[in-house]
């Protein structure tokens, strides 16, 4: 239901009703409003052509909608099992709190450096450099960039 709620959430943000935003990725009038509500509730699931026109009139990346189950805890830890296969994510804690951490080791070097770019983004909210709007624009149209270096 996460991509219908980010579909949402950016409507409102951009000042569109659900029948201006139908209409704008191709729905035709009588019927542009029920296909996003239906999108919005999670009832429908856009396929990758609707999510890239949705991604464009709502002014994000495609990635940024397309996000995979996380509505109830197991499907999170799935998730999470899947990355520890994938991308050396280990668990732990400290000082009482569960922490999430790529080994040392971890071969992806363009994860890792998105993941820095990300905390890199994120202390400079914390900080007060950059507003909340900007770190939420940011992450709306990550993309990630083809020349990375660790």
């Amino acid at each position: 239901m996460i991509t219908g709620e980010r579909i949402r959430r950016l409507r409102k943000l951009r000042g569109l009703t659900q029948k201006a935003l139908g209409v704008s990725v191709g729905f035709s009038e009588t019927n542009a409003d029920i296909r996003i509500a239906q999108y919005e509730k999670g009832t429908r699931v856009p396929r990758d052509e609707l999510t890239e026109k949705l991604a464009a009139v709502l002014g994000v990346s495609p990635a940024f909608l397309q996000v995979p189950d996380i509505d109830d805890p197991v499907s999170v830890i799935h998730t999470l099992f899947a990355l520890e296969d994938m991308y050396g994510l280990e668990i732990n804690t400290s000082d009482g709190n569960i922490i999430l951490r790529l080994r040392n080791d971890f071969e992806n070097t363009e994860l890792r450096v998105a993941l820095i770019e990300w905390l890199n983004k994120s202390l400079l909210l914390r900080g007060g450099e950059i507003s909340r709007e900007e770190y939420d624009d940011w992450r709306c149209n990550f993309t990630g960039a083809k020349n990375w270096r660790v």
